[in-house]
């Protein structure tokens, strides 16, 4: 790296900070969460602009490759910190409201998307026809965990029971949906050693049997956990990144073995600890992630979408919305609850931010996805995301509960959440 690309490179990471704040703050005055305006920022640096001249000013060929570096650990740490978010113990706290949630908000859209898929077919072709209609249907099926979590504590909502519910559907959307990517990742790009795949079940183990048990002797001695100091977070830190590389090395992507070490991060008494990891954390992704938005936003070009386009679009954003919305409804009123509340879960579920972002750069890495057709889902993730807020304000009335008693669930969930 020379003098002169080592200068462009930290201009470039401060323009990219300028204007994913900025942005990101203007979206919060609008009552939309911060990544709306980062992922916007991120489209506007992109080649939408002045056909791409202000792109290729700003950020020339030769400093791409060290973005995209910064960008790829900004998201493996992005996903760490979703890992260490989810909790089993939210998973399994509501019982079959969540289950029947978590199932219509998965089949519901993903069936949907694989009819999707086969009408995009015709004017986005794939060489591997399976694998672009698994992940199509996967696409729309995706929930943003923690933009949702984001919006619950910004709305109160975090300690309500459709809160509750909202959080450990999520999370179970999550973890299928990164593993059925997993799936797809793994037949179409392990470069032709496809048998390092086999690796994976043994890693798995190893995470679930070795290490998780090495981190809660080493992390929470005497089964308490206290937050992490400079040793602790390093030792974390450096273990998300090595199990990043692990699944990168068996065909997988990276952000899976982030992922995973996330999860095999001890609970039980370590409350004080995931909360520390997860602030330091959060200080460097607040750093690196928007640099993965400008990444993101290089492949967003909607200059010339033409009509055609926006068919295809407003089929994205039917089956999006429709496949999401009427799938979690339809699964929570399966369970008596409450159709406010059925309607609340359903809006939540629909939020897509971040986590979309990242399973489009998958999927356009795995070569599954057109520069066109991948900006088109980018749009539909901006635009999920963004009617999440004024949606879920209308089905309240404005009205927001400030406790799991809200009377408009407390009768009719206890049971069916036994």
């Amino acid at each position: 790296m020379t003098s002169h690309q080592l200068q462009i490179l930290f201009v470039d990471i401060a323009i990219i900070l300028i204007m994913a704040r900025g942005l990101g703050y203007l979206a919060t005055r609008i009552n939309q969460p911060p990544v709306i305006g980062e992922i916007v920022a991120g489209v506007l640096l992109g080649p939408t602009l002045l056909d791409g001249a202000l792109s290729e000013t700003l950020f020339p060929d030769e400093v791409r490759p060290m973005l995209v570096g910064v960008a790829n650990l900004g998201v493996a740490l992005f996903m760490f910190a979703v890992g260490l978010e989810i909790e089993s113990s939210t998973m399994r706290g509501h019982g079959r409201v969540t289950v029947a949630a978590a199932v219509g908000s998965t089949a519901v859209p993903f069936l949907l998307g694989i009819g999707l898929a086969f009408v995009l077919l015709p004017r986005h072709d794939s060489s591997n026809v399976g694998a672009f209609v698994v992940f199509i249907g996967l696409a729309v099926s995706v929930t943003a965990f923690p933009v949702l979590a984001r919006i619950l504590t910004d709305r109160g909502l975090s300690r309500t029971t459709v809160g509750g519910i909202a959080l450990a559907t999520a999370a179970f959307v999550d973890v299928v949906a990164w593993a059925a990517l997993a799936g797809v990742n793994a037949s179409v790009g392990a470069d032709g050693d496809h048998w390092l795949v086999l690796f994976t079940v043994p890693y798995l183990a190893v995470m679930l049997l070795v290490v998780r048990p090495l981190l809660r002797r080493f992390l929470t001695p005497g089964g308490t956990g206290t937050p992490a100091g400079p040793l602790k977070f390093a030792l974390v830190l450096v273990g998300a990144l090595l199990s990043a590389a692990a699944t990168e090395a068996m065909g997988m992507h990276h952000i899976f073995g982030a992922f995973l070490f996330g999860l095999v991060v001890p609970r039980e008494g370590a409350q004080a600890l995931r909360a520390d990891l997860h602030d330091r954390t959060g200080h460097l992704t607040a750093v690196l992630l928007p640099v993965y938005f400008v990444v993101a936003g290089f492949q967003v070009d909607l200059g010339g979408i033409g009509l055609s386009g926006l068919l295809d679009l407003f089929l994205i954003l039917l089956v999006a919305i429709v496949g999401k919305f009427g799938g979690t409804y339809l699964g929570a009123r399966s369970q008596k609850l409450h159709p406010r509340s059925a309607a609340s879960l359903a809006a939540l579920m629909n939020t897509r931010g971040l986590t979309e972002l990242v399973i489009l750069g998958v999927g356009l890495k795995l070569g599954l996805l057109s520069g066109q057709l991948y900006s088109l889902m980018v749009v539909m993730a901006v635009v999920t995301t963004v009617m999440t807020g004024p949606l879920l304000t209308r089905i309240q009335g404005g009205r927001l509960p400030a406790s799991p008693d809200d009377s408009d669930s407390r009768d009719r969930i206890g049971a069916a959440s036994q």
